[in-house]
């Protein structure tokens, strides 16, 4: 015996149904996008300072681009006394920024992940404000800044110091 076979009868797709995937689609494309290129944006909100030259803008970490500042735990030496200067470092940033709404530029990433970019707070660059008071140095940048800053024995300069990019060789993370 054969058996006839029996169509379903289907019910046409629901108005927009097609349009979702590709607004999902499109949706993610843009978010990865603005991840993975993250140049020319904007970064605002509120601010944490991590470290001498680190921020939290937002939920966004941001690595001040062209200056390097003394790591967290990096220890300096002034008056033949050693001091924690990556902490004043972290102090005087924070000083700078005293709850005022920063903005940043960002340029790209680094290494670890973390965006990159050119801050200001009421219209003061942070890099050359940091290398110019002695509490960073310039890292493709702020030569200027720097050369004036060892001259008037500002910040780092009042003593001696390891710079942070040779701290960190003879320190590496665990």
């Amino acid at each position: 015996m054969i058996r006839p076979i029996l169509h379903r009868r289907s019910r046409p797709p629901a108005r927009g149904s097609g349009l979702r995937p590709v607004l999902l689609l499109l949706a993610l494309v843009v978010s990865a996008a603005i991840l993975l290129r993250p140049e020319g944006r904007l970064a605002e909100g509120g601010t944490r300072v991590i470290d001498g030259d680190s921020l939290r803008v937002g939920a966004e970490e941001v690595r001040l681009e062209g200056v390097d500042a003394p790591e967290l735990h990096q220890t300096c030496e002034r008056a033949g006394r050693p001091y924690p200067c990556g902490e004043a470092a972290r102090e005087a940033l924070a000083g700078l920024i005293e709850r005022r709404p920063v903005s940043c530029r960002i340029s790209g990433r680094d290494r670890y992940g973390r965006s990159l970019g050119r801050c200001r707070v009421g219209g003061e660059d942070l890099g050359a404000w940091l290398v110019a008071a002695g509490w960073a140095v310039g890292y493709g940048a702020y030569a200027r800044e720097e050369a004036a800053a060892q001259r008037r024995g500002a910040g780092l300069w009042a003593g001696s110091f390891e710079r942070p990019s040779e701290w960190r060789q003879a320190h590496p993370r665990s």
